[in-house]
């Protein structure tokens, strides 16, 4: 196999313990379009008749990672994604308009690349893309993992025109891969698969881990198991806001890195934040009150500082309210929990007991 020599070199290889994430400022319009994508993220999750993965658009994503592919390396910018399980990247046969925008990959240029070519199909809320399987190395933090992934052919919707990323690295559960595709993490030879991401209000500060989690500077906060194998589902018992505490029974917090807001059915966060008016001229943002999230008994306190966000507009700054509700079927039971989450409270994902835990920066 020509993937033999290719891993051998990298034996007894040192990953990084950190790695850089690139940063994205939110857009007006992105913000806008979150809830229609996670609409449709929702439909497709209680959709029983449909075998399409439950995923969703990635528009709103800020933070981005490279990943190398194939030997001699060849970098993506890819969305490390906790809420969705596959990698794919855009291929050089791709002709659709994004692709010629974007970097691609070149099998023809990889000596470890094998073909596969088993139909490899994603819908998004706003498009989607098609392409195949194949089998190459994909290096995340210098580690390698010999896997197969998505090669895109073809691309449609509004999202891979506007957005940065070349790809997705799914960092979820197995479970909800398309074709039951292994995840990178697990294709790894990692002994710790485990990863961590630590975001700050100054974007160059923000970084992920692996493996493992960095605790220097840092104070544990709170172990939670993950209930649900799918997305990192973890128990949402109740969210207290400034009209009193909503109970969540059977309601799963998704921790979810590629997505920017904290969503979910209007039942539950419209009496949650009934009441608190975000100045879109962001003044006053400090007498707004804190938001509380109980997860297995222990509360995670969120500032208006953490909860309210900034937005570009027509060259112009913006602050809108961070955690939004969305019409969702009957059944969906998941609050989705994004980067206004995992900023004030750093996260370490970990399939090694599958736990998601939570850590605040040391003053």
């Amino acid at each position: 196999m020509r993937f033999a020599s290719a891993l051998l070199a990298f034996a007894g290889f040192a990953a990084a313990d950190r790695v850089k994430l690139h940063h994205r400022k939110l857009q007006l319009e992105d913000y806008i379009a979150q809830k229609a994508s996670l609409e449709a993220r929702a439909e497709f999750m209680m959709n029983d008749s449909t075998h399409e993965v439950p995923v969703k658009d990635h528009m709103n994503t800020q933070y981005f990672v490279t990943v190398e592919m194939g030997t001699p390396a060849q970098e993506f910018m890819v969305v490390p994604d906790t809420g969705s399980s596959n990698l794919w990247i855009y291929s050089s046969d791709c002709r659709s308009i994004p692709c010629r925008t974007h970097d691609t990959y070149d099998s023809d240029k990889s000596s470890t690349y094998e073909a596969e070519g088993e139909d490899f199909n994603i819908m998004y809320g706003s498009g989607g893309i098609e392409g195949v399987t194949s089998k190459d190395v994909a290096r995340f933090g210098g580690i390698p993992a010999e896997m197969t992934f998505g090669e895109i052919f073809k691309v449609s919707g509004v999202t891979f025109y506007v957005s940065p990323m070349d790809g997705i690295l799914g960092l979820a559960y197995d479970s909800i891969s398309v074709n039951h595709i292994p995840t990178w993490l697990m294709q790894t030879d990692l002994e710790d698969k485990s990863f961590g991401f630590c975001l700050h209000n100054n974007p160059e500060e923000s970084y992920m881990t692996i493996p493992g989690f960095e605790t220097e500077g840092y104070t544990l906060k709170g172990v939670h198991n993950v209930i649900e194998q799918t997305y990192w589902n973890v128990n949402l018992q109740s969210m207290t806001g400034p009209n009193g505490k909503t109970e969540t029974p059977g309601i799963k917090a998704a921790i979810d890195s590629g997505t920017s807001l904290i969503v979910g059915g209007a039942d539950f966060i419209e009496p949650l934040i009934q009441g608190i008016e975000v100045d879109q001229a962001c003044e006053g943002i400090d007498l707004l009150p804190n938001i509380t999230f109980t997860i297995d008994d222990l509360d995670y306190v969120l500032t208006a500082q953490d909860y309210v966000v900034q937005v570009e507009s027509g060259g112009q700054t913006q602050c809108l309210m961070g955690i939004m509700s969305m019409a969702v079927p009957d059944g969906f039971d998941y609050i989705i929990v994004g980067d206004v989450f995992m900023r004030p409270y750093a996260t370490h994902f970990s399939r090694n007991d599958n736990t998601v835990s939570f850590y605040t920066k040391n003053e």
